[in-house]
C-alpha cells in the first residue's frame, strides 16, 4: 500500500481537545524510546494546521503526551500561531506543544499570510506564549524581513 494511513491510539491521546492525524508511507513505533517514526509522504493534520515531511518524529512523555515534532525533508506546514495564519517551510521543523515554540532550520522560511509579512533566515524560532520571534542567518547569508508599508500621501 502506498499511503498508510495512521491514527495511532497513543497519537489519539495527544491532545484531549484535538485530534491529530498523521498519514506516511511508514511507521515505526518504541514504547521504551516514547518515539513515533513516520517516513515516506508524511502529513500531520490537526485541526486547521497541517504539516508534510519525509520524515517526522514525535516525542512522547510517560503520559504518552507529544513532547516534540521533529519534521525533516523538505518539511512545509500551513501553522496558526495567535490566532494568525502561517506558512513555513524548512529543512527541519520543530513543534514543542508543551512550550508553544516553532522552531525552523536551515533554509528557513515563515510567511504571516494576513499581513504579508515574510521571514527568511537559517533559523527561525516563534513563541507563541510570549510572541517573540528570534531570526538568524547562522553565517549561510543575511537575515532577510519583508513586509509592506502604506504611503500616505495627500
Amino acid at each position: 500500500m502506498k499511503k498508510l494511513g495512521l491514527l495511532c491510539l497513543c497519537l489519539s491521546q495527544l491532545l484531549i481537545s484535538a485530534e491529530v492525524e498523521v498519514t506516511a508511507d511508514k511507521f515505526f513505533a518504541d514504547e521504551k524510546k516514547q518515539i513515533s517514526i513516520f517516513e515516506g509522504h508524511v502529513v500531520v493534520i490537526k485541526e486547521g494546521d497541517k504539516l508534510t515531511a519525509k520524515k517526522v518524529v514525535i516525542e512522547f512523555d510517560e503520559k504518552k503526551q507529544p513532547l516534540r515534532y521533529i519534521a525533516t525533508g523538505d518539511a512545509k506546514g500551513n501553522l496558526t500561531m495567535n490566532q494568525k495564519k502561517y506558512y513555513g517551510e524548512a529543512e527541519k521543523m520543530t513543534y514543542e506543544p508543551t512550550k508553544s515554540l516553532y522552531t525552523l532550520e536551515k533554509k528557513a522560511f515563515l510567511h504571516e499570510i494576513e499581513t504579508d509579512k515574510k521571514v527568511y533566515g537559517d533559523f527561525i524560532r516563534a513563541n507563541q506564549n510570549t510572541g517573540q520571534y528570534e531570526v538568524d542567518g547562522k553565517g549561510a547569508g543575511p537575515v532577510k524581513f519583508i513586509f509592506k508599508v502604506e504611503d500616505k500621501k495627500q
